[in-house]
C-alpha cells in the first residue's frame, strides 16, 4: 500500500485486515515536515454521525488564530500506503464557513481539493461539511448502522501551510453502538472520545474504527501491549489465534531488535477491503472463517505478518520519497520492490521460524512468486524499479486491458529479489551476515539516527557494505529486464530451482473466460497466444467454436482433440459486431520453478539453509 491495498482479492499471499480501541498513551514517531510551518492557533475537529443510515459523517472544524486574510483548506488526493489517487474531495458535501459568532463567511471552491475562505478580520473560522462514506475499503470511508470506518485523509481538511500543526479530534459515535473506538491516536485524559495528533502526518496515519465491535484478549511483547479489535470477526478459536499472532509479532521484532511504539492495534474492518499499514496500527479486512483450512490460515497469517512488518519496512525503513508527504500529488519512488516486495518475503521466514509454516510451504510460496513473474510476458518489458515508479498509473499488480502484458507486479518480483539478495550476502560472508543486517542498518542509520528515508544509492551502498562485495548483478536484475540466473543464487542456500521449460499437455488457445448462457466471455487473452494473434481480447464474446455453440464442453474438446497447428474457426462478437476469425492452435511451454533441497550440499550451503529457515 501499498501499501498493500487490493491484495486480498488479487494475491493469495498478501491479504490485509484489522483495528479498534481508545488508549491513554500512545507513542508515534513523527516525521518532521519540511515546509517551515509555525505552530500558531488551535485546530479542533468534531465528527458526528447521528443518522448512520445516510452514510454521512458530519464534520465541524474550528480554526482559531490561524493568520491570513485568505485561508486555503485542502483535502489530500491520496493516503499513504495506497499508491493510487482517491479523489476524496468528491465525497464532501454541504460545505459552509462561519466566523466566531456564527456569521457566514465568503468562500470559494477554487480546485477539486481546495476551498478558499475569506475570514476578514475574524480570528476564528469554523468549517462544517459532510462526508459521504459508502466505500468499505481500508483506504476509503464507510458508515452504516453497525460501524463506522474513517480513513483520515478522506475526512479531515488541513489549512494550507499548516501540515505540522497539532490538532484534536473529538468523535461522537452513534448512540446505539456498544463497542470501543480503535485508533492509533492518543486520547486526552478526562475528555470522552477526544484524541490528539502532533501533526497531520500522524492524523492521516491513524485510521479510526467505531461501532458494534469485538476486542480480543490482548498480549504483550517486551512489555508493549498489542490489541486486536474488529467488526464481524466470524467463528474461530480466538485464544489460539491471538497466541499465533503473538508469535508473528515476536518473530518480526526479532529481525530488527527494537519496538518503536508504545502500543499497537490490529483494526479489523470486516470481510473484504484490503489492508494498509501504519506506524502503530494496521487496518485490515478480516474473516475468521479463513482459519478453517490450512491454505486459508497460511494466506491470513502471511497477510497479517506482511501488514505488521510494514511498520518497520516502509513506515520507518523507507525510501526518502515516502515522507514527508506531498498530499497534492503522487509521491513516486523506484523502491517499492523493496518496501513491498521484501515485506512479502519476510513473513515466509517469520512464520517458518514461529512454527506456523512448513519448509515445503515456504518453498512453495517463493516458487509461486517466481512463476508469477516469469510466466507472464511483462518481465520482458518492465523492471522492478519501473513497476514501483509507475504504480500510480499501472496499479500494484500491473496494467489491465490490452497493455497488461507490458507490466509486472513488484509484489511478485520483489520477494524473489529479496531472497536472492539474502542468499548472496550469506554466501559472501560465509553465513555471518544476512539481509537482516541490511534491514537493521537501514533502520538504525536512517530512521533512528538521521531521521529520514534512504536514497536508492544509499540502499545499495548498505547492501554492498554488509556483503563486502559488488552487487551489480542484483542491481541490474532490479533495474532492468535482464534474464535472472535463479539456479546460481538459490544454490547459495543449498536449493535447486527447476527453470527448465516444459510443454503443457494439450493444444493451446490462450484465453481465460467466463461462461454465459449461450456463449463464452473472454476475460483475458494471453499475449502472443494463438487467441491474441487471431485478434481476441478481453471483452470478446465467443458465440460458436467450429460451428458449435461455444461452451466449456466445446472448448475442452477442442484442446483435447485438436493438435498444435490445427485451425479453429470462431464466431465472435466484438464491439457488438459479429465476426468470424480463425485461430491456429499452438503448444504452450512453462517453467515450474519448483524449489527443492540440493541432494549433496556443501558445508556452507547446508549451514546457510539451516540458518535461513
Amino acid at each position: 500500500m501499498e501499501t498493500f491495498a487490493l491484495l486480498f482479492s488479487r494475491n493469495p499471499f498478501l491479504i490485509r485486515f484489522f483495528q479498534t480501541l481508545t488508549f491513554a498513551a500512545v507513542f508515534l514517531v513523527t516525521i518532521p515536515h519540511s515546509f517551515g510551518q509555525k505552530e500558531v492557533g488551535n485546530l479542533a475537529f468534531t465528527v458526528s454521525m447521528e443518522d448512520p443510515a445516510t452514510h454521512l459523517y458530519h464534520v465541524t472544524f474550528r480554526c482559531d488564530g490561524i493568520p491570513g486574510d485568505t485561508l486555503s483548506f485542502k483535502m489530500p488526493v491520496w493516503t499513504p500506503g495506497y499508491y493510487q489517487l482517491m479523489n476524496y474531495a468528491q465525497q464532501v458535501q454541504n460545505f459552509q464557513a462561519t466566523d466566531g459568532s456564527g456569521k457566514p463567511l465568503k468562500w470559494d471552491k477554487t480546485a477539486n481539493s481546495r476551498w478558499k475562505v475569506y475570514p476578514k478580520q475574524t480570528k476564528s473560522v469554523t468549517l462544517t461539511y459532510d462526508v459521504k462514506a459508502t466505500r468499505n475499503f481500508v483506504a476509503g470511508n464507510y458508515l452504516d448502522e453497525n460501524r463506522g470506518y474513517i480513513s483520515p485523509a478522506g475526512v479531515f481538511l488541513y489549512p494550507e501551510g499548516q501540515l505540522n500543526h497539532p490538532l484534536t479530534v473529538t468523535l461522537k459515535p452513534y448512540a446505539k453502538w456498544s463497542g470501543p473506538i480503535a485508533t492509533g491516536l492518543d486520547s486526552i485524559t478526562g475528555q470522552s472520545h477526544t484524541f490528539v495528533a502532533p501533526n497531520y502526518d500522524l492524523l492521516y496515519d491513524s485510521p479510526i474504527l467505531m461501532g458494534n465491535l469485538e476486542q480480543l484478549p490482548s498480549f504483550t511483547v517486551q512489555g508493549i501491549p498489542h490489541y486486536f479489535i474488529g467488526y464481524n470477526l466470524g467463528n474461530f478459536d480466538r485464544q489460539q489465534f491471538m497466541a499465533d499472532l503473538k508469535k508473528i509479532v515476536e518473530g518480526s521484532v526479532a529481525v530488527i531488535g527494537d519496538i518503536p511504539y508504545k502500543h499497537y492495534t490490529f483494526i479489523a474492518i470486516g470481510p473484504g477491503g484490503g489492508g494498509i499499514e501504519h506506524l502503530n496500527s494496521t487496518s485490515i479486512s478480516f474473516s475468521g472463517e479463513q482459519l478453517e483450512t490450512r491454505a486459508g490460515k497460511n494466506q491470513l497469517y502471511n497477510f497479517l505478518a506482511h501488514e505488521y512488518f510494514h511498520h518497520y519496512n516502509v513506515k520507518r525503513i523507507r525510501p526518502v520519497e515516502l515522507g514527508p508527504f506531498n498530499y497534492d500529488q503522487q509521491n513516486r519512488t523506484r523502491m517499492l520492490w523493496v518496501s513491498e516486495g521484501f515485506t512479502v518475503y519476510y513473513p515466509y521466514l517469520i512464520l517458518k521460524k514461529a512454527g506456523l509454516m512448513t519448509e515445503e510451504e515456504v518453498f512453495g510460496a517463493l516458487q509461486r512468486n517466481v512463476a508469477s513473474y516469469e510466466n507472464k510476458p511483462g518481465h520482458r518489458f518492465q523492471s522492478a524499479t519501473q513497476a514501483s515508479f509507475e504504480t500510480w498509473e499501472d496499479g500494484p499488480f500491473g496494467r489491465t486491458g490490452d497493455e497488461a502484458y507490458k507490466t509486472i507486479s513488484y509484489y511478485s518480483k520483489g520477494p524473489v529479489l529479496g531472497a536472492m539478495l539474502d542468499f548472496k550476502i550469506r554466501h559472501e560472508t560465509q553465513n555471518k551476515k544476512s539481509l537482516d543486517d541490511v534491514m537493521r542498518a537501514l533502520y538504525q542509520t536512517y530512521y533512528q539516527t538521521q531521521k529520514r528515508g534512504f536514497t536508492e544509492n544509499e540502499f545499495w551502498a548498505e547492501c554492498e557494505k554488509i556483503a563486502g562485495t559488488s552487487l551489480r548483478e542484483l542491481f541490474d536484475y532490479a533495474s532492468t529486464v535482464k534474464e535472472i540466473d535463479y539456479p546460481k543464487y538459490f544454490a547459495y542456500a543449498g536449493l535447486a530451482i527447476d527453470a527448465t521449460p516444459k510443454d503443457v499437455p494439450g493444444s493451446w488457445l490462450g484465453i481465460s473466460f467466463t461462461e454465459k448462457v449461450d456463449s463464452l466471455l473472454v476475460t483475458e487473452a494471453e499475449w502472443e497466444s494463438p487467441a491474441w494473434k487471431a485478434g481476441l481480447r478481453k471483452g470478446t464474446v465467443i458465440l460458436k467454436i467450429d460451428g458449435q455453440k461455444a461452451d466449456v464442453q466445446a472448448l475442452s474438446a477442442l484442446v483435447k482433440t485438436k493438435k498444435p497447428g490445427d485451425p479453429v474457426k470462431l464466431l465472435v462478437l466484438q464491439n457488438d459486431q459479429p465476426k468470424e476469425i480463425t485461430a491456429v492452435l499452438g503448444k504452450k511451454s512453462e517453467r515450474s520453478f519448483k524449489i527443492t533441497r540440493l541432494p549433496n550440499p556443501t558445508a556452507l550451503q547446508a549451514a546457510i539453509l539451516k540458518a535461513w529457515l
